[in-house]
């Protein structure tokens, strides 16, 4: 089951150490910049161009496409295409995501943060 305080401590760490984020639209960009997280790049070139920048920007990404088929397949070849750079992939709040919630598509994780803990 859900543990809300390691999903908390997970998006903390990102919002300190300010890595950079893949996602896949501004819907995402806009959910997790909610949450206080920044360094955001949207999918909006070809992924050999996204990988590229990135590389250029980065040692360490994080690859938040959404959790169904398609962000899984767009997720394989970003993460190829950035370890052939020599990039680390962080993949802890995106394996989290998968094993311990419902939660299938990334503009939603806002919300399901939200639903976690609602204000008084």
């Amino acid at each position: 089951m859900l543990a809300a305080n390691d999903l908390l401590r997970l998006i903390n760490r990102l919002v300190v150490e300010q890595p950079l984020i893949i996602v896949e639209g501004k819907k995402d960009e806009a959910s997790l910049k909610t949450l206080g997280l920044s360094n955001i790049v949207t999918l909006t070139k070809p992924l050999y161009a996204v990988v590229e920048d990135a590389a250029r920007q980065a040692q360490i990404v994080v690859i938040l496409t959404d959790l169904d088929s398609k962000g899984k397949e767009l997720y394989g070849v970003l993460r190829n295409g950035l370890q052939r750079h020599g990039i680390k992939i962080d993949d802890g709040l995106r394996k989290f995501l998968l094993r311990n919630t419902p939660l299938r598509q990334i503009e939603g994780l806002a919300t399901f943060v939200e639903n976690l803990h609602p204000s008084d």
